[in-house]
């Protein structure tokens, strides 16, 4: 194992893929002569070319369209975004062109491409440059929704998702793309679909996924001081989403708490709290607890960014109650 940035783990699927494959390429703004706005195709360009490392002009609908069209047309097109809210301009081209294809061709045309980009608030960049994507997408038939919370998870998604022959969406963070994490040398591939047991638990489950983890787990360490212990599943994949693994934790712990960053109304804690109640009722020794983003748009003082997110002691409350211990 060594360690390396989020974003290298990034740049090292998408290289490491396009060396083994000749149809996939790169294309989105800033990626080829700047390297990436984030720095995540970082010395791409010298070694691909400008025809597989394609600099786009700021129109997210016209270069999705083209790599719609590419893949259709035989290739793997990885479609970067400077950020998801830039790519709401684009949802005409990844909900109705890539998502359908597939079923409105009669299975004529596949579409295997990447859209990612970073996701979700990153500070002081106000409500529309700080949405959270994740239940839009999950929302819709067609479409994997991936979304990775470390270095060594981000690589092997992309790499499943690169070589996917589905439409797959990819979201990343601009507050993770210098977190280190370990990675391994060799090569490896995740799979789609399944979650990762961060920290094993007996007392509460704690479901997540993407940067909030970082609070989830904090949560965890700090609930483990006063000897409640919290296990943490993070989901990787929103769409197709690892019920099995939800399922089977709470069946042991009792209890669910789950954390994102997102606003509440029909989020991703929506549809697990139905899957709970539907699945794993019986088991439940409190009522579901979800801790969202608050149902407001985002703000640009950092007094009311924290009074937004769920922080650490917002996770600490929540799993405590769930347990009746405040």
């Amino acid at each position: 194992m060594r360690e390396i940035q989020f974003r290298d783990a990034i740049k090292e699927a998408m290289s490491e893929e396009m060396r083994r494959d000749e149809s996939v390429f790169l294309m989105g703004e800033e990626v080829a002569e700047y390297n990436g706005a984030y720095k995540a195709s970082q010395g791409m360009l010298d070694e691909f070319g400008a025809k597989r490392v394609i600099d786009t002009p700021i129109s997210e609908l016209g270069f999705a369209g083209i790599g719609v069209g590419a893949a259709m047309n035989g290739l793997r097109p990885i479609v970067e975004f400077m950020t998801w809210n830039f790519a709401i301009l684009a949802a005409d081209q990844i909900i109705n062109s890539a998502a359908k294809m597939l079923q409105m061709s009669g299975g004529q045309y596949g579409n295997p491409i990447v859209f990612r980009g970073p996701n979700g608030q990153a500070g002081q960049l106000a409500a529309t440059h700080s949405q959270s994507f994740e239940s839009m997408y999950a929302h819709v038939p067609g479409l994997k929704v991936i979304t990775p919370s470390t270095p060594y998870d981000a690589k092997g998604l992309l790499k499943a998702a690169i070589r996917d022959n589905d439409p797959v969406v990819f979201m990343e963070s601009e507050r993770m793309y210098g977190d280190v994490g370990e990675v391994p040398e060799g090569e490896y591939i995740l799979p789609i679909g399944k979650a990762d047991i961060k920290r094993e638990g007996t007392d509460c489950t704690i479901v997540s996924f993407g940067k909030i983890m970082k609070t989830a787990l904090a949560g965890a360490e700090e609930l483990a001081k006063e000897g409640i212990n919290v296990e943490v599943i993070d989901l990787r994949t929103i769409r197709p989403m690892d019920t099995e693994t939800i399922i089977k934790s709470v069946q042991k712990t009792n209890r669910l708490l789950i954390v994102e960053e997102s606003w509440p109304m029909a989020s991703i804690s929506s549809e697990i709290s139905h899957l709970i109640q539907r699945e794993a009722f019986d088991f439940l020794d409190a009522p579901v607890r979800r801790l969202t983003q608050s149902d407001t748009p985002f703000a640009f003082a950092t007094s009311l960014i924290d009074e937004a997110l769920p922080g650490v002691e917002d996770v600490v409350k929540s799993v405590k109650a769930t347990m009746y211990r405040l």
